[in-house]
């Protein structure tokens, strides 16, 4: 099944730190015999409200294909996390999938370097 996750970080982390947990968090998937897909990094941002005291967040978003074992081990690892502030999980149906694609190939091609 495919799934996205989206999650916020600290915002005291380096950016090699947030490097390692994004790191880490695909090697929860792959330990479980799923597989990555895709890895943005949106980078820090205000949050739509405090939590913890903390006002901004590295946000992250993981595509990745898995059984819902490896999804329900992933959601746990991330909530005991003390430098994940909020995730969340969802499975991906096809419906989405198709409209995903369309996004895809409709966005312009980066520039040759």
């Amino acid at each position: 099944m495919d799934y996205e996750v989206t999650y916020i970080l600290r915002p005291a982390l380096e950016e090699s730190e947030v490097e390692e947990r994004v790191n880490a968090i695909a090697e929860i998937v792959r330990s479980q015999g799923g597989e990555v897909v895709a890895i943005e990094r949106l980078g820090k941002k205000r949050l739509a409200y405090e939590i913890k005291d903390v006002r901004e967040g590295h946000y992250g978003v993981m595509q990745f294909k898995s059984g819902a074992a490896a999804s329900k081990e992933l959601e746990r690892q991330l909530k005991l996390h003390e430098d994940v502030l909020r995730a969340l999980l969802v499975r991906l149906d096809k419906k989405m999938l198709a409209h995903m694609a369309t996004l895809a190939a409709a966005a312009p091609a980066p520039a040759p370097a």
